[in-house]
């Protein structure tokens, strides 16, 4: 019993550590029916393949952060919007130079994090009607850039995104990305911030906090991470894929949630949402090896969404009898 109310507390100090442990199995049970998953040579193209979907739930991190129910559905057409500009646009017109790319492709999810930012934060639209209105335009416009044909397309750098620079993993820069730029604003006041404004916007305003500011800026940032995750996505697939948005929106919410984030803001980390991110990229790795029916897939994934947000309750609550 005491090694129970250990592990509870334990894991309510750390959100993340649920995540972990799960990963950690399901990396061993992955192993063990796939002996060549763990294989040094088959790093790159594991990163590379988990990077979308982790970087995607990153991505939806800061605005769930920010509190107010800021669960941003817009993530999976944003990262696809990216990935079918990059194939369908700008390569076709000669943008090839990775100087020119992503800055576009950082820019365009920036913008549009924002615009969600400020419908939320200065037009007080409920986050959800705001991400879903984003969601079909957004869903429409790759559509329409898409065209009636799938474009296809890469260059030598996005292919190298997809294998590795040299013995650098490219899957492993994308992912690190994010993470890398999450540790530079945590040494700003942004971060502490925002965890205030997630935690109880009204407390924070008291405190001189402008709490929209710091949620357009979330939104934002999000935007930022959602063009990382299409080119991760563009880099893995080479060519535009406006039908698996759906996709990408419900395995992100889920890893942020599995990774111990609170939906309901304030608490919960980028580090958490990498690792459901990888734990449901196990999952369904195992789910490919042992052949189940795709068929099963969005029943599985919707459990798991489910389980994710049975685990955070559970996790909340015994955060909160540690801190009493």
């Amino acid at each position: 019993m005491n090694a129970l109310v250990l592990l509870r507390s334990r894991l309510g100090a750390h959100p993340w550590a649920f995540a972990a442990l799960l990963a950690l199995l399901l990396l061993v049970v992955n192993t063990a029916i796939q002996p060549a998953f763990l294989a040094f040579g088959n790093w790159a193209a594991v990163l590379a393949s988990l990077a979308p979907l982790a970087v995607a739930a990153m991505a939806g991190t800061p605005a769930i952060l920010s509190g107010g129910g800021g669960i941003d559905i817009s993530i999976g057409p944003l990262l696809t919007l990216v990935d079918i500009v990059i194939v369908a646009d700008l390569l076709p017109r000669g943008f090839t130079s990775p100087f020119v790319v992503v800055p576009i492709c950082l820019a365009l999810g920036a913008a549009i994090g924002t615009v969600n930012g400020v419908l939320v934060a200065v037009l007080r639209f409920q986050p959800v009607v705001a991400t879903l209105c984003a969601n079909i335009v957004i869903g429409g416009l790759a559509t329409q850039v898409q065209g009636d044909t799938v474009p296809t397309g890469s260059t030598s750098w996005t292919k190298d995104l997809a294998g590795s620079f040299g013995p650098i993993p490219g899957g492993l820069l994308t992912i690190g990305a994010p993470l890398l730029i999450w540790w530079g604003l945590s040494r700003t006041p942004f971060v502490k911030t925002l965890y205030a404004v997630g935690g109880d916007d009204a407390t924070a305003f008291s405190a001189g906090v402008n709490v929209a500011k710091v949620r357009i800026a979330a939104y934002g940032v999000g935007g930022l991470f959602a063009g990382v995750a299409g080119l991760a996505l563009m880099s893995l697939i080479s060519e535009g894929a406006a039908s698996m948005s759906a996709q990408y929106t419900l395995l992100a919410i889920a890893a942020i949630a599995l990774g111990g984030t609170a939906l309901g803001g304030g608490r919960g980390s980028l580090l958490g949402s990498l690792l459901g991110a990888a734990t449901i990229y196990l999952i369904n790795n195992l789910l490919n090896v042992v052949k189940v029916s795709t068929l099963w897939s969005t029943a599985i994934y919707g459990a798991m969404l489910l389980f994710a947000v049975i685990v955070g309750a559970v996790l909340t609550n015994a955060r909160r009898r540690a801190a009493a």
